[in-house]
């Protein structure tokens, strides 16, 4: 595998004026991603509390840029393979992807 370019990120766990304890992912001077409050009562932190009964080990982070939120949204899950499925199907709504062969790539050294 060819390294085209790389980035220098720092993943911080801080605590809110109010006691959360969220993760922070720092990409940049000013520039970083903040996980969703799931104490805070709003509509993303309602959504991201009942993801997170369901999936536990998914996140989801608004990006900061300038002090600013953009909008913008990274989100993740850790899955095992038996999980995986399941977690698909909720997403979609749909099976059709287990018709599909699970080719797994090489991996590049």
């Amino acid at each position: 595998m060819e390294q085209i370019r790389q980035w220098n990120i720092e993943l911080e766990l801080v605590k809110t004026k109010k006691g959360a304890i969220l993760y922070k992912i720092n990409v940049g001077e000013n520039h970083f991603f903040l996980e969703q409050n799931p104490l805070k009562d709003s509509k993303y932190g309602y959504a991201y509390r009942k993801l997170k009964e369901k999936f536990p080990e998914f996140y989801m982070f608004w990006e900061i840029k300038n002090d600013r939120y953009t909008g913008r949204l990274l989100t993740g899950i850790f899955l095992d393979k038996e999980d995986i499925d399941m977690f698909i199907t909720d997403v979609l709504k749909d099976e059709e992807f287990k018709k599909y062969e699970d080719i797994q790539e090489e991996i590049e050294k």
